[in-house]
This record gives structure tokens, sequence and C-alpha cells, in this order.
């Protein structure tokens, strides 16, 4: 009988077939199973479809005909099914899936590639929190191996917490966010410049101009560790650049190298509605200059002092340090009318924790141990688009977006 007829049963009690067909994958097979059940006058409950290389496993979950036509379906499916060269399962039961557990998150697995020792050890830990896996999902096959488990049953901050130690002792990035209409709401993603954005440190590119690297260097890297005050070590380093000539700015806008995946990374999130901006150490004499090559919508740096042509050593203005870079997130959030919970932040080094921290999502990119230990999810690959995964964009869906862009123009 029919869901249908039965409305005064409750659905855990109407008797149902889940259907399974194995097989090579071919145009028509699943119009072709329904064409058949409909004769039958079932009502259908859930519907999973899967092809992988090339082999389809199709399960249909629908209500139980009446009992003097349960043969006659059966039959009938194992007939079409073989005259298509198709294996056919059909198993008797009640209701429908069982329900989901509380607590529902995405886990997002970046490998490089992605072993099976690797899935197995997420795969136990999440059982081990608690959590069933319900499904699963490729995201992406290049530049990384982008997978994505939907997780119930185990709460998401101690998920997070498990994973994060067992990504870092197998070798792999563990993303962890709640499920919810807010994965995929309009967002405000804000990063950070120097070795996130782009390859560089630019206050390095403009001591190597005043014959200084080496000194500026030392700086940076024990500033980046969170072993020096920032903006002690920014006065320290700026004043080394005293004396340069203005057009060292230029020189140094070409030398800026953005990362692998920049681009795609800022377009795709672009097209899908996002808002971008970024925040720097750095100074606004390149990230203006990034602003309006990028089409970013906010940008905020320090900025170097000039004076008759000359950089005079030292900044003006407020100083954009690791408080300051969470200010700014707020402040950004705030004009483009974003809550907080919606931003995704990304940076690398001791002065973005507070950033991190503050946004929805903190991510950090190739970062600091210490860096790593404290956000949200860490990304240790050398692509910046590999964050889009992050938030269940598909290589796919880039890359449908790249090719009706290309159409447009």
């Amino acid at each position: 009988m029919s869901a249908s007829q039965t409305s005064d049963v409750p659905p855990s009690d109407v008797p149902t077939l889940l259907v399974k067909i194995f097989g090579k994958d071919r145009p028509g097979i699943t119009a072709g199973l329904f064409d058949t059940l409909a004769a039958y006058s079932v009502d259908v409950v859930d519907i999973e479809q899967v092809v992988s290389r090339g082999r389809l496993v199709l399960c249909a979950l629908v209500t139980e005909p009446t009992v003097a036509s349960q043969g006659e379906l059966r039959a009938t499916v194992h007939s079409w099914a073989e005259s298509l060269k198709l294996q056919a399962e059909i198993i008797s039961g009640t209701g429908d899936n069982r329900p989901r557990g509380e607590g529902r998150s995405h886990v997002t697995v970046l490998g490089n590639p992605l072993t099976a020792e690797q899935t197995a050890a997420i795969a136990a830990r999440i059982a081990e929190t608690g959590g069933n896996i319900d499904r699963v999902f490729r995201l992406a096959k290049y530049p990384v191996t982008a997978v994505e488990f939907a997780v119930s049953g185990c709460e998401t901050e101690p998920l997070r917490t498990a994973l994060a130690v067992e990504a870092h002792t197998i070798g792999v990035d563990v993303a962890v966010v709640s499920a919810g209409l807010h994965r995929r709401a309009q967002r405000l993603v804000v990063m950070d410049v120097d070795s996130t954005l782009i390859q560089d440190e630019v206050i390095e590119l403009f001591a190597a101009h005043a014959g200084c690297e080496d000194k500026v260097a030392e700086v940076t890297e024990a500033a980046m560790r969170g072993e020096l005050d920032f903006e002690q070590s920014l006065h320290a380093r700026v004043a080394l650049l005293a004396g340069l000539d203005v057009s060292v700015v230029d020189k140094v806008r070409a030398e800026v190298r953005l990362t692998p995946g920049a681009r795609t990374l800022i377009r795709t999130l672009k097209r899908l509605g996002y808002q971008v901006g970024v925040v720097s150490g750095g100074f606004t004499q390149v990230t203006d200059d990034l602003k309006e090559r990028l089409g970013l919508d906010f940008a905020s740096a320090n900025t170097l002092e000039i004076v008759d042509g000359k950089l005079t050593g030292r900044v003006t203005g407020e100083i954009v340090d690791r408080a300051g870079k969470a200010r700014l997130l707020r402040r950004f959030a705030a004009e483009a009318g974003v809550p907080l919970a919606q931003t995704v932040a990304i940076g690398d080094g001791a002065n973005d924790l507070d950033m991190l921290n503050a946004a929805g999502l903190g991510v950090a990119f190739n970062a600091k141990p210490v860096v790593r230990k404290a956000a949200d999810t860490a990304v240790n690959v050398p692509f910046l688009d590999t964050v889009l995964y992050l938030l269940g964009i598909t290589r796919e869906e880039v890359e449908a977006a790249d090719g009706s862009e290309d159409l447009l123009h």
C-alpha cells in the first residue's frame, strides 16, 4: 500500500522497499527504474545515486505495493535490470532512514595525496567521538584531493579538537565546521597579505633595495613567531628604509608574487557574492595596488611616510598590528552588513591570531606552529584556492563559473 493510503500510520511503521541498482552507468537508468516502479503506484521516500569511475550505485527507498503485486514488482525490476546488464537487490523493511543524531558538522579533508591509511584514521577518530558518517563527497581531485564527510551525532567543537590532533599526526589538513544554511550564506573573507595572499614579505622587498634585507628578515621572523612586539619590530625595520627614493614603490609592486590560487580564490568568491578584504602589517603603498588589481572590497595596512620623494623611515597613522587586524575585521564586517559568525579570516603569523579567533572560521595558511594550534583549521598546501573547499565549494563549481564567465566576454 502507498503512504498516501496510510496517512494515519506513523512513517516508521510504513512498510518500505529498498531497491538497489548496480552496474555500468549510462543515460536513462534512473528514468528507467522509476518508470518500472511507476506501474505499481509506489511513493518515493528517498533516492541516493553515486557514480564512481563509470560505475553506478542507485538506491531508491519506496513504499511497498499491495501484497498481491510485491512478487511481480520484484520480478519486473530484476528483469529490467538484467536487460541492461545491471544487478538489482530489493530489501524489505519499514520506515525511512533513521533520524540523524544531534550535532551536525561538515568535515573537509585535504590530502596531497590522500591515502587509505589517512582516511581510515580520520573515519576512526570520528567514530570514537560518537559521530556517524552520513555521506561522503569528493570536492576536488586537484591540485589536492578534497573530500567532505557529513557527520552527525557529536558536537562540532569536540570533533574539531579530536580531528585536529589526528590530522597533525597523519599529515593531512582537516576543517570542521557546523552544518547549516550559514555555510553558503553571503560572507566576508578577510586575509593577511604577506606570505598569505602573496608569497613575499613586502618589507623585505623594500629592504633588498636598501641593502639591509638580512637584518630586516631576522626581525620579521622573530615577530611572526611572537617573540617580539609587532609595533616595536615594525618601527625598527622601517627605520632601516630611511632615505630610499619613492621610485622604489613601483619596483616593489612589480616584484610582488601572488600565492598560487589567489586569483582563483578571489574571483570565485566574488562571483558567489562574497566580499573580500585584506589587512596587513605591511604598507598601503602595496595593498592599495592589490585592491585595485584584484577587485577587493576592503584593504587596510600601515603607511610609509614619504617626504620630498624619499622614505623617512617612519610610518604614519594608526598602526595595523595584531589587535588592529581583529578590529579591522569587525569594521569590514559592519560595513559589509555581515555577522562575524559568517566571516572567514586567513593568515599565517602570530599577528593574525586575534583576527583568526574573532572570525566565524579562522584558517591558518602554511602558518607558524603557534598559529596552527590556535586556528579553527589549518591548510598546509601551497594553493590558496583550497580554502574554497573548506566552504563546500567544489572544483567543478569553480571551473563551471570560469567557463560561464568566459562565455560572457
